[in-house]
């Protein structure tokens, strides 16, 4: 019986830079403080599932650079017991963002380089042979050569799911937010070729092509239910979740589905939310990794994203599954 969970995609380098202000064009502005980590679909889903302890062996799967970068990343996967032989050394450097943090106002401006994430391919998924149960690919939007067109699939990443399928694999996608129509061009054809499709209420509603709140920002649940089977009735294969800060709602083949709403967190207690999204994401892969139940596999992935928000970085405040289930006996 197979198991496992490959996690393949987008691998980076967040560089975050605080100022005092954004200075104007020629001028120079002091740095005061920097904070830098690992990033992508790819690091976040792997290191929150290490840091839960479950046991299930992890597989990395992606593009990095012969450089310094590189080199920690490989470095770090090996502290945290992921296999990284599906991880491929490419000349092009790797992936990384640099955030200027403006400390007057909070804002946040982001310089993006592609670098090795665009080189991922094909032939990089292939060389991918560990007999893992699930596997696991993101962010599409962000792997410019998945993202080509395919005469036959529509897009490259459906014909690499298509394969993945008749390969054993149990398939799922991450998506990054994007607006206009390059998003449902990339995403619909992936459909049928998914197994578990594990997403936000703007990315849902990108699919669906409807807002899934209201004009006051309120979540519209029966447009939420909509929208997951939408997403079945357009080849889904398995599971739909569809996860937002009031809860997460998701949906079987069978027709079974269940809605559970988030953990309460006081706003003030908030560190960031950045990465949360990533830990529903991965603890709900463990969860249907087990076969866990449907409800239950919602609250250990609420529970998850709920510890997330107290660490200002992706993964630090990922919980043990001792930590989750001991949260959930006390939060029944």
């Amino acid at each position: 019986m197979r198991r496992g969970i490959i996690s393949a995609g987008n691998w980076l380098s967040d560089t975050i830079k605080f100022i005092s202000h954004y200075p104007a064009v020629g001028n120079l502005v002091t740095i005061e403080k920097i904070d830098q980590g690992f990033g992508g679909c790819a690091h976040n889903v792997l290191a929150d599932l290490a840091r839960m302890q479950t046991g299930i062996p992890l597989y990395a799967g992606g593009c990095v650079g012969r450089d310094a970068l590189g080199d920690e990343i490989f470095s770090t996967c090996e502290k945290l017991g992921i296999d990284t032989e599906g991880i491929c050394r490419v000349d092009a450097a790797t992936s990384y963002t640099d955030v200027m943090a403006d400390m007057s106002n909070g804002t946040r401006t982001f310089f993006h380089h592609r670098g090795a994430n665009a080189e991922f391919g094909p032939e990089h998924v292939e060389k991918i042979t560990a007999e893992a149960k699930i596997f696991h690919l993101g962010y599409l939007l962000l792997l410019d050569r998945m993202d080509f067109k395919d005469e036959e699939y529509g897009v490259v990443a459906a014909r690499v799911l298509d394969g993945l399928q008749k390969r054993g694999y149990k398939t799922s996608v991450d998506v990054v937010s994007e607006e206009g129509n390059r998003f449902r061009e990339v995403i619909l054809p992936c459909l049928p070729y998914m197994d578990y499709f594990i997403v936000n209420e703007v990315e849902a509603g990108a699919c669906f092509g409807r807002n899934l709140r209201d004009a006051e920002g309120n979540i519209l649940l029966d447009e939420v239910k909509a929208a997951a089977r939408f997403l079945m009735e357009r080849g889904v294969g398995e599971a739909v979740a569809i996860h937002f800060p009031e809860g997460g709602y998701g949906l079987r083949k069978s027709g079974e589905e269940c809605y559970e709403p988030s953990f309460r967190v006081e706003p003030k207690d908030i560190v960031s939310s950045v990465g949360a999204g990533d830990a529903f994401c991965a603890a709900m892969l463990y969860a249907l990794h087990e076969e866990l139940p449907l409800s239950k596999s919602l609250r250990v992935a609420n529970a998850a994203a709920r510890f997330n928000l107290f660490s200002a970085t992706s993964t630090d405040g990922a919980p043990t599954i001792a930590e989750i289930e001991k949260f959930l006996s006390q939060n029944e």
